[in-house]
């Protein structure tokens, strides 16, 4: 169906809600949430866990009435049409939710009759050859690995040609390879006009995107586009490297100036947004031999981590690691 002939929807985007709120009991899971996502783009949605990514994945894609908020999802009403937009989005969810004893074939089978699929057997085969599944269709998917049940769950959110992708970390637990192949997909399903909204744990994964939302706590703290971030963050960040860059850590935590401190391999990066007191806190390590410190242009992974001190500062989770390249 033409984008132009779709009741209700928002021209040039897939996904426009304004005040999104979820509660469960007296705690609010997502807070006023506005998101307008333009069709054809790939957005990551960032954040640490309980900040409420999962919940508001589940209301765009029909799954979780919102107590408060209006707006679309692929033109249908987000409070209305919840049925007719769970038939026209894919959701991926975290954990693989396909049936362990049925063959790959078998599942994508099913799958296509409970969307009432017409010539359910050809367009399965389809799905099968298009994302490499093959060689592979007949093995139960109990016995196969994280990368090859994420390529199965791939394969059942596209059985229905859905023209908008909501993937909940859909990457966690595969190999560094595997999810570079995902994310080959991925922009090739974009380049053919589907539009993807994923939340990601992964820095590498959020440069890949369009554009990033940051949510914590239910609230949106940071979006736009990977440079805009960092550009918005006002921080500026010095790396030091060397013997013994390692055992400053504790030290530069504690000096005025400096917002937080992590390691990078063998480095430190030391951040924060008064540039003279980060100066001043490492100017006696200046000239130390062995010793290298140089300013660099903020990393989004510093940023990630001056969000999370900032907005959940009791809980201060360790960040994930940037995937090996």
């Amino acid at each position: 169906m033409s984008t132009h002939s779709e009741p209700g929807r928002s021209q040039g985007l897939a996904i426009d809600v304004r005040g999104l709120t979820k509660r469960f009991g007296r705690k609010t899971a997502v807070n006023g949430i506005d998101i307008q996502v333009p069709d054809g783009e790939v957005w990551g949605f960032l954040g640490p866990n309980g900040s409420g990514k999962t919940t508001t994945i589940r209301m765009l894609c029909g799954l979780l009435k919102a107590d408060e908020g209006t707006g679309t999802c692929l033109g249908f009403d987000l409070r209305t049409e919840a049925e007719k937009i769970k038939r026209a989005v894919g959701y991926m969810t975290q954990k693989f939710s396909f049936w362990e004893d049925l063959s790959i074939r078998e599942n994508l089978e099913f799958v296509a009759r409970m969307y009432e699929i017409a010539d359910a057997r050809a367009r399965v085969g389809d799905t099968i050859r298009r994302l490499g599944l093959e060689r592979r269709q007949s093995q139960l998917a109990g016995e196969l690995s994280g990368g090859w049940k994420q390529r199965l769950a791939l394969a059942a959110c596209m059985l229905h040609s859905p023209r908008l992708l909501l993937l909940d970390e859909p990457t966690a637990g595969v190999d560094p390879k595997t999810r570079r192949d995902f994310w080959d997909e991925i922009h090739r399903l974009s380049g053919e006009g589907l539009t993807v909204l994923v939340s990601t744990h992964y820095m590498d994964e959020a440069e890949r995107c369009d554009r990033i939302v940051y949510i914590s706590l239910g609230n949106i703290v940071a979006r736009g586009t990977v440079a805009e971030v960092i550009e918005q963050s006002k921080l500026f960040t010095f790396i030091v490297e060397g013997d013994g860059a390692r055992h400053l850590a504790e030290t530069l935590r504690q000096s005025h100036g400096v917002e937080f401190v992590s390691f990078f391999g063998a480095a430190l990066h030391v951040s924060g947004r008064d540039r003279d007191a980060l100066e001043r806190a490492l100017a006696p390590y200046r000239g130390q031999q062995g010793l290298a410190i140089a300013e660099a242009v903020p990393s989004l992974e510093d940023v990630f981590i001056q969000l999370q001190e900032e907005s959940a500062p009791q809980e201060r989770p360790a960040p994930k690691e940037r995937a090996p390249q």
